[in-house]
């Protein structure tokens, strides 16, 4: 009879060795990147508590991720304009391919993996025009680059898998950007837009804010289970103003503001740093690190409330509610109730939670 021992022997012998799951590197309900106290980078996984499953070394500064959905493998993208990606085994630490954008180009640092992890999808702009392009990573052939479309708009950032496996949603936020130095070069024309494309990049819907609101870039995205998608708005028109910075959507319908009491809004300084819904997807809530806040959203765009917490960024749903992270190391629980401390490491969170 054969054995599972015998069997990965035989596999390893072929030169295909599969790649370890989750479950052996503490099965982490989240990555997140950080800046340790000594100024290097690290990517953790993180359990629903906060406690650290796994860790291991960045060579820069990352700003979002994407998780493998069955390998213990991450896609840690450096911050905006990227020019690499790096795929991690999240095992060992080691850099199993590093992803450079073609010619011309860069990453703005999100991805998302589909085609149950075969395809990789990257978020890029034309370094000299800020056209949005939607890259195609193989990952069952070592993350050759089979691929792009357009995004859809300028400026593209977030993108999520829609929950029928074959539609992306993506976050045109709108802003052409000086390549040398991200000087921000349409602010009085920009038009951000929301695109859903299928995998083969063709666009099938497409919205954007009223007129009014069209300085408001779509940055960051959530999507709940039944399709509906939340997404999150920087302000870069004049200043002063308190633009709502969340919205809802449904394919076929038009978007849904959800506005927060005016004092609110002003706090929160035109600036939305993540989403997510919550653990029931029963609500939604947006960070600010620049107001250092917390706020709740229902999904009938009803505010549900705020809560302070400095220099808070990262999200991502959880059991009766969401986790923040923070710049100072903290790890919190955000609850009906208010905040719940979890744990505190010794680093400074960078801007995302990715759940696993």
């Amino acid at each position: 009879m054969a054995t599972r021992r015998g069997f990965l022997i035989g596999l390893a012998a072929a030169g295909v060795a599969p790649r370890i799951g989750w479950a052996a590197v503490g099965s982490p309900a989240y990555l997140a990147a950080a800046r340790e106290a000594d100024g290097t980078f690290t990517l953790y996984g993180l359990s629903t508590n906060g406690i650290a499953k796994f860790r291991v070394p960045l060579p820069a500064r990352g700003h979002a991720g994407a998780a493998h959905p069955i390998r213990a493998e991450a896609v840690a993208f450096a911050r905006r304009p990227g020019q690499f990606a790096l795929v991690i085994d999240c095992a060992t630490g080691a850099v199993l391919h590093s992803l450079t954008p073609p010619e011309r180009r860069q990453f703005n640092g999100h991805g998302v993996f589909a085609a149950g992890g075969d395809l990789l999808f990257t978020s890029e702009q034309a370094r000299d025009t800020s056209e949005g392009i939607i890259g195609i990573w193989d990952a069952a052939a070592g993350y050759a680059r089979i691929g792009e479309f357009p995004s859809g708009g300028i400026g593209p950032h977030d993108l999520r898998l829609m929950p029928d496996g074959q539609t992306l949603v993506v976050a045109n936020g709108g802003i052409a950007t000086d390549p040398s130095d991200r000087t921000k070069l349409n602010i009085s024309t920009m038009r951000p837009n929301l695109g859903y494309l299928t995998l083969s990049g063709t666009l099938v819907d497409r919205v954007e804010p009223s007129p009014d609101l069209q300085q408001n870039s779509i940055r960051h995205l959530a999507v709940r289970g039944d399709g509906l998608v939340a997404f999150a708005m920087q302000w870069e028109g004049q200043p002063g103003m308190a633009p709502p910075l969340v919205a809802l959507h449904r394919r076929g319908q038009a978007p849904m503001l959800a506005e927060a009491p005016l004092a609110d809004e002003i706090a929160m300084q035109g600036y939305a740093g993540s989403i997510a819904f919550c653990g029931d997807g029963s609500e939604v809530a947006i960070t600010s690190p620049r107001g250092g806040r917390v706020h709740r959203f229902g999904i009938d765009g009803v505010f549900l409330g705020a809560v302070g917490r400095a220099d808070v960024c990262g999200l991502a749903p959880r059991a009766g509610g969401y986790l923040a992270s923070d710049g100072l190391g903290g790890l919190v629980a955000v609850a009906p109730s208010g905040l719940i401390a979890l744990a505190r490491h010794d680093c400074a969170w960078d801007n995302h939670i990715i759940p696993l």
